[in-house]
């Protein structure tokens, strides 16, 4: 059976249309990075930890963007995601699992997204949540 170790919660924005920033190429603080949290694994050998996201993104039918999850600012989840030019956007959740979390004090986890290369304007609209659970087989 599993042991709770830690549990954390970022929302920047809760509910469709309550935000309108524009998604760049790069990612950066003040216009890609949608969550940010800490989860304090205690030092316990080979910790699991579940990451699950929610975007809300608008653009033009067929444009593209991805999503990506870093330990401690190394990407190591990406997910590629298309805009339906609907009128209120598109809304994409997401599930990653970080099998090699270090043990540490505590680890910084981010979800970001950027516009893939060449692609057109995205703009975040809403909602905006990221959150993660860590625990151990041990």
């Amino acid at each position: 059976m599993g042991t709770f170790l830690d549990q954390r919660s970022s929302m920047n924005s809760n509910s469709t249309g309550s935000i309108a920033i524009g998604v760049t190429s790069t990612p950066s603080l003040t216009t890609s990075i949608f969550g940010r949290i800490g989860l304090q694994t205690q030092g316990v050998p080979n910790p699991i930890v579940d990451l699950t996201g929610t975007i809300g993104l608008s653009g033009a039918l067929g444009l593209t963007a991805l999503i990506q999850v870093t330990r401690n600012g190394v990407v190591f989840y990406t997910a590629q995601v298309g805009t339906t030019g609907a009128p209120l956007g598109d809304i994409t959740s997401f599930t990653a699992q970080d099998l090699l979390a270090p043990a540490a004090a505590e680890i910084v986890y981010e979800a970001a997204v950027v516009i893939t290369p060449g692609g057109g304007p995205i703009t975040r609209v809403g909602p905006e949540v990221f959150w993660g659970i860590a625990s151990s087989t041990v």
